[in-house]
């Protein structure tokens, strides 16, 4: 019965909103510009975001896995203090860092007269502040959870330690990377806390898809319902994607 509950709790927002969105709308709202606009922007900065977060975060994800640091536990609440920090105060924290007035952007821009805050930059930048960690975290398991003893064999019997990277390490792991992938990239593509206090709210520039359900909601509701609920269809297939593959690995 509880369970029933549970379930209805969590499914009937989402019935909601699939009622209420103008499917008689739908190609003009999607095909509008200012949509159109904010799913460039969207997709663009949570692409980077993903490049980003790879290239940085699955080296972070091998060290935690697989090198002894002073203060690893230390290390690890870090890597995941993104994920439970409010989104605003994450955009506070970037300004201070990466502001005009910031620990890194005062000298950028004085040594170069760029400015981060309120551009595209900024939207990368906080979608890959937010979502980096679950790459991390993804990689960090599926690395921890690879007998060694298949690489340890490998290595006794003349492979290079290349080779035992590329046909044993990152085959075992791959499941778990791939998810990590999924994850990081649909969480890039949902930022908005960190994003509009970050980079702001300008249509064309900075204004992602989340942020034009926020700013639709007091001119045109029907609109945020309808762009709302195609965020929601690929958080799901991006869920049971990496719900397919990790079933699949174990």
């Amino acid at each position: 019965m509880l369970s029933a509950v549970a379930i209805a709790f969590l499914a009937l927002p989402l019935v909601g909103l699939a009622l209420r969105s103008p499917w008689g709308r739908f190609g003009e709202i999607l095909t509008s510009a200012s949509t159109s606009a904010a799913l460039r922007v969207s997709l663009f900065a949570s692409l980077a975001a993903l490049a980003a977060s790879t290239v940085l975060g699955v080296p972070l994800a091998w060290t935690l896995a697989r090198i002894d640091l002073p203060g690893k536990r230390l290390l690890r609440a870090l890597v995941t203090l993104p994920l439970v920090l409010p989104p605003v105060v994450g955009g506070v924290a970037l300004l201070l860092a990466f502001g005009r007035r910031g620990l890194i952007g005062m000298p950028l821009a004085d040594a170069t007269g760029l400015t981060i805050p309120f551009t595209f930059a900024a939207v990368a930048l906080a979608a890959t502040f937010v979502s980096m960690p679950l790459i991390v975290i993804a990689t960090e398991a599926g690395l921890r959870s690879i007998d060694h003893r298949l690489e340890d064999a490998a290595a006794t019997l003349g492979a290079s330690p290349g080779y035992v990277l590329r046909r044993i390490t990152l085959p075992l792991a791959g499941p778990s990377i791939l998810a990590g992938l999924a994850l990081c990239w649909a969480r890039a593509l949902g930022e908005f806390g960190a994003t509009i206090t970050f980079a702001g709210n300008f249509p064309g520039k900075t204004q992602t898809l989340p942020l034009a359900v926020y700013l639709a909601l007091e001119t045109d509701p029907a609109r945020a319902y309808l762009l709302s609920f195609i965020l929601l269809i690929v958080a799901i297939v991006v869920l049971m994607a990496v719900r397919g593959r990790t079933a699949g690995s174990t």
